[in-house]
């Protein structure tokens, strides 16, 4: 088989490439069926971008990288493909666009985009044995039937990174790397709850909050979510992509009131009420609770100093807590790092050493916030290399 471009891995960033690469496209994907990343997304509807998509949403090793691709297919350009395809959606907050129905819409989309571009769309078939040729790049289909030899002109990897195996998730994307000498930064789960040691907020399963949780110099105002093996929520996972390993983060439960303020309030008219009683009018009751098991907080409100309650209101504005480490790539939403973008041209995602070779989506080394940013940089790097692929 000879195709001008073949695309490894049917997510959003292949399917989107797909759909807009002239010539003969083969898309391969060993899952049963694509987009199954898009389809469990934003629960079941998909939070396909964000309004507020620019460069500053994104980490990378080189944070100017995304700029290019992010400024020539923007959040705007996907939002009026949405609408011309009559896919209803919403904002929800901070941004965030979901589709009203069922993220199956956004698939429907991408693979009547494909249909309509003539893509060769192969699923449950592993491609293998790759190898660089005079014209180009050759490797193997293994599929139900018998094996098939693939010649392309271009190699598109949009394979991902290692977040969420269960998906099918796999290091395919490094291992092409290292076959054709492509560099690669130090990968690590991101956008991932914490853990912490004998199930510490085991009993506080369940509670939300909202809260400041800052990790490094990044601080990020969401929910917060205490789990049976430690720390989730938006706040957290935002928080996850910044934090190292060992280091401590910084929990404020009261990121959007004066606490103090409203306490000698309290004082002044419930004094008589205990302490925790009147904290769980400003926090969840079951938090109190345990906060009351780490720290001083008996006694009535009105026994309470004004340096006493600065003291209290202080500890619960900057909670310092130390994971033991996250949930690993298991439960990870994104991939940190990647291939290194030093090796890629930010206008084609193409490897400059390898002419013909181009990485996109997760697999690169820029990671977007929480929200739908890492869709619109799959987005904005396949429209990114397809538009290198139609020259």
């Amino acid at each position: 088989m000879k195709v001008d471009t073949a695309i490894i891995g049917a997510g959003a960033a292949g399917m989107m490439c797909a759909a807009h690469a002239s010539g003969r496209v083969l898309i391969v994907d060993h899952a049963r069926a694509p987009g199954e990343k898009i389809r469990i997304s934003g629960g079941g509807r998909c939070n396909f971008t964000n309004l507020h998509t620019d460069a500053h949403a994104f980490l990378s090793a080189n944070p100017h990288f995304a700029k290019s691709a992010l400024a020539r297919y923007t959040q705007w350009d996907f939002i009026d493909l949405v609408d011309r395809h009559g896919i209803a959606w919403h904002e929800k907050t901070l941004g965030q666009l979901f589709c009203d129905t069922s993220a199956k819409k956004i698939i429907a989309m991408l693979r009547g985009l494909m249909q309509a571009n003539n893509v060769d769309l192969h699923l449950q078939t592993t491609a293998r044995d790759f190898a660089k040729a005079p014209d180009g790049f050759t490797f193997t289909l293994a599929g139900d039937g018998a094996d098939t030899r693939v010649t392309a002109r271009n190699l598109v990897v949009a394979t991902g990174g290692k977040s969420i195996p269960k998906m099918g998730a796999s290091g395919l994307a490094y291992d092409l790397a290292a076959q054709f000498r492509v560099p690669v930064t130090a990968t690590r789960p991101a956008l991932v709850p914490f853990t912490f040691d004998k199930e510490r907020f085991a009993g506080l399963a369940g509670v939300a909050t909202d809260a400041r949780i800052t990790a490094g110099q990044t601080s990020f105002d969401e929910a917060l979510l205490f789990t049976h093996r430690g720390l989730s929520g938006p706040a957290v996972l935002q928080a996850s992509s910044y934090w190292r390993e060992g280091e401590a983060i910084s929990v404020n439960l009261a990121p959007h009131q004066n606490l103090y303020d409203a306490l000698r309030s309290q004082r002044a008219t419930s004094g008589r009420r205990n302490l925790t009683t009147e904290l769980s009018h400003h926090l969840p009751g079951r938090l109190v609770d345990f906060l009351a098991t780490q720290t001083d907080l008996k006694g009535n409100l009105a026994d309470q100093s004004d340096t006493r309650l600065a003291e209290i209101c202080k500890s619960l504005s900057a909670w310092s807590l130390t994971p033991t480490g996250t949930e690993g790539y298991r439960t990870a939403e994104v991939t940190l790092g990647g291939i290194d973008t030093n090796a890629l041209s930010a206008k084609t995602m193409q490897v400059t050493a390898v002419p013909g070779l181009y990485f996109i989506g997760e697999a690169v080394d820029v990671t977007g916030w929480l929200g739908g940013y890492n869709f619109q940089w799959a987005w904005s790097s396949a429209m990114a290399a397809a538009a290198a692929l139609t020259q």
